[in-house]
């Protein structure tokens, strides 16, 4: 299954909406999932204190200003940038004919596509797909362990957060630095983070008017959204059931491998 921004985004308000206030004690009153969720809750609140105070006032001042066609190319290229991470899980997930397809599309919307500024790929058929180190894990058969909240990165769990350095050192803005000078890459480096940030408005939006507690939605949330991912979007009804449930222990369920 294939998984575009505006598809993913679509994902998280509706995992949102629906998964956002549940809790699984144990039998010494732990969160099975969160053990360390008093750290992760300071996590949080460090965060998104900066967040409201300094990422979300500069990215509203992005979507108010930048023409969205402009905001739709930026966000392509740093797609663009990224999408070597995608190619290479991809092969790791034993997705071979999907891997050649990835590449493929990188090198059009990386030629034609004005060093991925246009997606002239996706017309050709050559769809957007979404892989990661975590996911990579995950298809075989790395328990997700305990939920995690990084401190200005964001949700994550003790499977996911190796995918973290793998996404930065396959990013191609790495190593942009050999090539091109300070000046340059640190606007380009702090563009793509506003660009980020910018996308997850309407998310926090949901997140701020809908959520009780909103440490437990986004952690529900995120959960559910890497289960729907790890799966491709095609879990065992159980596995939605009990979020708790992810040893993914019977590789057969998990995604398949093409």
């Amino acid at each position: 299954m294939t998984h575009t921004p505006a598809t993913i985004l679509l994902l998280v308000c509706a995992v949102l909406f629906t998964g956002c206030a549940t809790t699984r004690p144990n039998d010494t009153g732990l969160d099975s999932i969160d053990p360390n969720e008093k750290t992760n809750r300071k996590f949080y609140d460090f965060t998104d204190m900066v967040d409201r105070n300094v990422m979300a006032p500069v990215a509203d001042v992005y979507i108010k200003y930048v023409p969205n066609p402009m905001q739709r190319s930026i966000g392509n290229f740093y797609d663009n940038l990224a999408y070597p991470n995608v190619i290479l899980n991809a092969f790791l997930q034993g997705k071979v004919r999907q891997g050649f397809q990835d590449s493929l599309r990188f090198v059009v919307n990386s030629t034609i596509g004005l060093g991925g500024l246009f997606d002239m790929a996706a017309p050709m058929g050559l769809i957007q797909h979404d892989e990661d180190f975590g996911q990579t894990l995950g298809v075989w058969g790395v328990d997700a362990g305990s939920y995690l909240f990084v401190p200005l990165i964001g949700p994550s769990s003790y499977r996911d957060a190796p995918g973290i350095p793998v996404s930065v050192v396959s990013n191609l803005l790495f190593y942009a630095g050999t090539v091109a000078s300070t000046a340059i890459i640190g606007p380009v480096t702090v563009l793509g983070i506003i660009d980020k940030r910018a996308r997850l408005t309407g998310p926090m939006r949901v997140r701020d008017q809908a959520a009780l507690d909103p440490y437990l939605f986004v952690r529900e949330g995120f959960l559910q959204q890497r289960k729907h991912l790890i799966y491709d979007g095609d879990p065992p009804p159980e596995v939605y059931d009990d979020p708790d449930d992810d040893s993914m222990q019977n590789k057969s369920a998990a995604k398949p491998l093409h």
